[in-house]
Formats: structure tokens, sequence, C-alpha cells
């Protein structure tokens, strides 16, 4: 059940993080956590995108008075809901990526769920083809997209240097 998990906070502190942490993914896209914050974010998440799906007034004022940032409320209210108007719940996943480096806590990414994209398919050739490789598993193709996601954002995080000046000749 969300909302049991005090993570190690007081009260006011915990609900302003989590408040953070629900606009941060609802801004980007995804975030880079704990596995516990996650499992605290995600049912908070799912619960304004299924605000913006009512689209009242109502609902826009409970949304502003949760998350911290107006557009990302807009957003909530404009694109994603209209993404997620089919799907009934589950609007975010989870991916355990490993023990953090410095204290190993279990680290998650906690993203809104993108639909797979179904490719039409052709008709069938005359000929016979050679027999197909079969394709890899959805979880193992989830697996590699995380680990390009996460190489990308630690490439990102890295402090670019730049090259010296070239010295002025007097």
């Amino acid at each position: 059940m969300p909302g049991t998990r005090k993570l190690g906070r007081k009260t006011d502190h915990r609900r302003a993080m989590l408040r953070g942490q629900v606009t941060l993914l609802l801004k980007n896209g995804s975030i880079k956590t704990t596995v516990t914050r996650a499992k605290e974010i995600a049912p908070l998440a799912e619960k304004m995108i299924t605000l913006g799906k009512k689209n009242t007034l109502a609902a826009r004022r409970a949304a502003m008075a949760f998350i911290t940032e107006e557009d990302v409320v807009s957003k909530v209210f404009g694109e994603i809901a209209a993404k997620y108007a089919n799907r009934n719940g589950g609007y975010t996943q989870l991916y355990r990526l490993g023990a953090r480096r410095g204290d190993a806590a279990e680290m998650a990414l906690l993203k809104l769920f993108e639909e797979p994209v179904k490719e039409e398919k052709k008709a069938p050739a005359k000929k016979k083809s050679a027999p197909r490789k079969k394709a890899a598993p959805k979880a193992e193709a989830a697996k590699e997209e995380v680990k390009e996601e996460v190489k990308e954002e630690a490439k990102a995080e890295e402090p670019k240097t730049e090259a010296p000046a070239e010295e002025k000749a007097e």
C-alpha cells in the first residue's frame, strides 16, 4: 500500500520530496532513484495521470495542489492524459539497476510506460526465405534499452574538460 514507508524523513520533508520527484517524473518521463522511493512515487504519479484523464476543474486544482510546477500540470492534462486515454492504470515502469557504488543502495529507473510500436505486416513474399532468427525476449530488449539510457545519462553527467586556450604570442 503506498504511503506507508517513512523513508527516514519527517512527514513534511517526505511529502515535499515525493512531490518534487513526481514532478520530475512527469516533466522528464523518467527518473533514477532508489527502489523504495520509486515504489512510493509510482502510485502518486499514476494518480496525477488519472486526474489528468478526468480533465475537470476540480481535478486540475487537485493536481496543482500536488505538482510543484504549473507547466508540468498543463503537460499532464494535455499530452500525457491523451497518451494514456485508452489505458486503465499501469502508467509507470520500474527497472532495477543494481547497487549504487557509494552506499550500495538498490537503484531503479522509474519511467512512464511507452507502448511498443506496432509495425504493419507486409504481404508475404512468394519465395520462401531462410528461417528467421528468433527475436530477443521483451525483457532482454527492455534491459538493453535501460542500459543504453543509463550510459547516455552517465556521459551527460561527466564534466566536460575544455581544451586549453591557445596562448597569445606577444
